[in-house]
């Protein structure tokens, strides 16, 4: 695992779970109570996802593979995608026209930089911040496995029966 692409790829797992801890800080526990609607939640609907996607290229990347990359995404997309349905789906029912006013001005995914807004004071919970760090350090978890199977692969231990651009 050499090259310029294992190290975007570990780049994009540090990054997705400083990312989805700066999310945590805003939605902590509000999620069910409320429409949050500040800071990254100002800018993109699911920002947790959004760098779940991040997470999800960066454990593929991280093995020196554009296609795992790519299927690690399109992965991500499938599972999450449904979650993001039934998600919505809860919110409308459960917030009605000030959810359909949120969806309206702020993008699924892809973050609109412009429509930032944030709150003067933030209250935070420590113990979801803190939870949300360590699933977050669980997908680091996948570099040592991989550098450990290419070593295991250049060694002769496992096989290679297909070798990915």
């Amino acid at each position: 695992m050499t090259g310029l692409l294992p190290g975007i790829g570990v780049l994009a797992l540090f990054t997705a779970i400083i990312g989805r801890a700066w999310c945590s800080l805003y939605i902590g526990g509000r999620k069910t109570r409320e429409i949050v609607a500040t800071g990254p939640y100002s800018i993109s609907r699911n920002p947790l996802y959004v760098f779940s996607f991040l997470a999800a290229f960066g454990v593929g990347a991280q093995t020196g593979s554009l296609v795992l990359a790519a299927a690690a995404v399109g992965l991500a997309v499938v599972i999450l995608g449904a979650t993001i349905r039934r998600e919505e789906a809860w919110l409308s029912s459960a917030f009605g026209e000030a959810y359909g006013a949120y969806s309206a001005r702020t993008p699924r995914f892809w973050p609109r930089w412009s429509a930032w807004r944030d709150d003067t004071l933030l209250e935070i919970r420590p113990a979801r911040f803190v939870t949300t760090l360590l699933d977050g350090a669980f997908m680091l978890m996948a570099v040592p496995v991989m550098a450990g199977l290419a070593r295991a692969r250049a060694t002769g231990i496992v096989p290679t029966w297909l070798v990915l651009p």
